[in-house]
């Protein structure tokens, strides 16, 4: 509730807390500062998320910094920091001014994650010659007040709570709208992959032994997924025009979207090779018409990863 009444009067937050952090500045070039806003960032989502406010001192006062630079950020380089000390994507985070007593500062909201970020790596910097870390290998951090810190027993029973609080809710919420459906009403099934335009279109059917009942077919897999990679990238050049997009790109942005884990985007047979769907796309064809440089910044964030 705190962030929610900071995102509409940040006024209002005088201090920090567990679900908001201030950082005077922020320096790309700055391994230390890469390290602290990681350690924030990952404890703000262990916690059930939060903000991060920069361009605050610790006392809430405008620090007077430059925080277009936080504002320009490409979203991609925060990820790579994130998937560099975790090997896990985390997107679910924005960055936005706002004003505080008139000072334009920026704004970094963080979601919450079901199932707690762990580092994998150290991060590690120098300050003075004399190595310092941010937090060490096989750590999960927690906001404890307006500190970021290792996670203690109880951080871990909180985030079980928090998500079987969301569970319950998501099934109460399921049989409050079977409890209050007209009379007469069904209840009808569909599989995450199955996209339709409207639930009135479908057709419910039941499974049976009975020789005259009606046959429904199921659908094919190569209707649910009609392009292969070479078909893809043809499809996408149809769409944009040639050299685009290449198998590669494809290949790219499969590991930075983890897309096969999307059954909407793409599936597998038994014994073919990885297919994708019309839904993926007109994803890239969206991303592409949203960013005409979409592909090379991809290209540019995986290159960076790797480096890293």
């Amino acid at each position: 509730m705190h962030h929610e009444l900071f995102q509409l009067a940040p006024e209002m937050a005088e201090q920090e807390s567990a679900a908001i952090d201030f950082k005077a500045s922020f320096d790309p070039n700055s391994t230390r500062d890469w390290c602290e806003l990681t350690k924030d960032l990952v404890a703000m989502a262990n916690s059930g998320g939060g903000l991060i406010v920069v361009g605050l001192n610790d006392d809430g006062t405008p620090s007077h910094a430059d925080t277009q630079i936080v504002l320009d950020l490409d979203p991609a380089q925060i990820t790579d920091k994130f998937h560099k000390y975790t090997e896990q994507q985390f997107g679910d985070f924005s960055i936005r001014p706002i004003l505080r007593s008139d000072v334009r500062v920026a704004l970094i909201s963080v979601g919450g994650v079901r199932i707690p970020f762990c580092f994998i790596r150290p991060g590690q910097y120098e300050v003075d010659g004399r190595q310092k870390s941010a937090f060490a290998q096989g750590t999960v951090y927690f906001r404890h007040g307006a500190k970021s810190e290792a996670g203690t027993t109880d951080d871990f029973r909180q985030s079980m709570e928090r998500e079987l609080k969301r569970v319950r809710e998501f099934w109460l919420d399921g049989i409050a709208k079977v409890v209050e459906a007209p009379a007469g009403s069904s209840v009808k099934i569909y599989p995450p992959e199955v996209e339709l335009r409207s639930v009135d279109e479908a057709t419910p059917i039941r499974l049976t032994t009975e020789e005259t009942a009606q046959t429904f077919k199921v659908i094919e897999f190569d209707k649910l997924y009609p392009y292969r990679q070479k078909e893809l990238v043809a499809a996408v050049k149809a769409k944009l025009g040639n050299g685009v997009v290449s198998p590669h790109d494809i290949q790219i942005i499969r590991r930075l979207h983890n897309i096969d884990a999307d059954p909407t985007y793409s599936g597998q047979s038994k014994y073919g090779s990885r297919q994708y769907s019309d839904a993926f796309l007109d994803w890239l064809i969206s991303c592409f018409g949203t960013d005409s440089a979409f592909f090379q910044r991809e290209r540019d964030s995986y290159r960076r990863r790797n480096e890293t």
